[in-house]
């Protein structure tokens, strides 16, 4: 099935469920149970966390003022 209308099709039926009365609906601790399991499943992939770790170091990097000076110098 085209990916797009597979999407459709999803999107009716939650708007359908929500309609209906009977979609779920997270509370915060759900919410916040499910950011956490998917952040460790995340984690495990050490190869991933490094790139992130990479990407960090280097946006950092290109806000450094050169020679040493702050940001309070001026």
């Amino acid at each position: 099935m085209d990916p797009e209308r597979q999407r459709q099709i999803a999107r009716e039926g939650g708007k359908a469920a929500h309609v209906k009365g009977t979609a779920h609906e997270f509370n915060s601790e759900e919410a916040r149970n499910a950011g956490r399991k998917g952040g460790e499943t995340v984690s495990r992939d050490r190869e991933h966390m490094a790139e992130i770790g990479r990407r960090g170091g280097r946006s950092s990097g290109n806000n450094r003022k050169p020679d040493g000076e702050t940001r309070n110098s001026l």
